[in-house]
């Protein structure tokens, strides 16, 4: 899980419910004093939450750039429900849809880091499966082609098994067996006991599953940009190499930085990214 660098939003940060046409989404939004250059949707992964790009919203907003971060449905501060259907990727997807259009801004730029990386590639496909353009562009970070590596396929089957009969109290202190008391922490571990347990068993399950729909994402023609750091367990940096190459996309590597650029080197990754947006301006 991403370790945000800290936890009290910045000056100018907004946190609201967003209410669209599917519910209602936990955010954090901020922005530039005078009108915005572009508006920013960014999707976390999974047991992540809108926290996970904190360190990112002063300096977007500085650029010229308003940046909303969302938890989805069933995701720390957003409520969910007990049905699995609520969380397929397609309905995920639709998720994003409905917040892209709720901020009113025309066509977005959207975000999303490892499994919020599926999720904001299925919206593009589902978004030009029906003729609508909600994105200006897609940027992936630290989110590969389709399910993640084996290492990490095991993992998220043991969660996925583990749930129903341990729970997620007891789950937390096999993975987390020593107490701290840092505000950190505290944070972590309230935010995982928050997320429905429904929601991550799905969102495990598709990290297990989940095909390569690379050739269609090409297909969009949605200016798509391809971050990640220089290590990465969740999908091997030449696996994340060669989808940029099929996608004909901007490729950045993030030095010093493994599986969460955006929370461990959010300077650099802010740079890269308001780099991306300002040549699409």
């Amino acid at each position: 899980m991403s370790r945000p660098p800290f936890l009290v939003p910045p000056a100018g940060v907004r946190a609201h419910l967003l209410a669209t046409r599917r519910g209602e989404f936990a955010v954090l939004d901020s922005g530039p004093a005078g009108p915005p250059a572009g508006t920013v949707l960014l999707v976390p992964g999974f047991t992540g939450s809108k926290e996970d790009f904190i360190a990112l919203l002063e300096p977007l907003a500085a650029a010229g750039y308003r940046a909303v971060a969302v938890d989805g449905r069933g995701q720390h501060e957003t409520p969910g429900d007990r049905a699995r259907g609520s969380y397929t990727l397609g309905a995920l997807a639709e998720d994003v849809l409905a917040q892209a259009e709720a901020l009113g801004a025309g066509a977005v730029h959207l975000l999303g880091h490892s499994l919020g990386g599926l999720i904001g590639r299925g919206a593009v496909l589902r978004a030009a499966a029906d003729g609508r353009t909600p994105f200006r562009s897609l940027t992936l970070l630290a989110s590969g082609p389709g399910r993640v590596a084996r290492g990490q396929r095991w993992r998220a089957r043991a969660l996925v098994a583990g749930l129903p009969t341990l729970g997620q109290r007891r789950l937390w202190w096999l993975v987390q067996p020593k107490a701290e008391t840092t505000e950190l922490w505290n944070f972590l571990r309230g935010r995982w006991l928050a997320n429905a347990p429904q929601q991550l068993r799905a969102t495990g399950r598709t990290l297990c599953y989940e095909p390569d729909r690379v050739d269609a994402l090409a297909a969009t023609g949605v200016p798509t940009h391809v971050i990640s750091g220089e290590h990465d367990a969740a999908w091997p940096v030449p696996e994340l190499d060669a989808m940029a190459e099929r996608l004909n996309a901007h490729r950045t590597v993030i030095r010093g930085a493994d599986h969460s650029p955006n929370a461990e080197r959010p300077t650099e990754t802010a740079k890269a990214l308001i780099a991306f947006w300002d040549a699409r301006r």
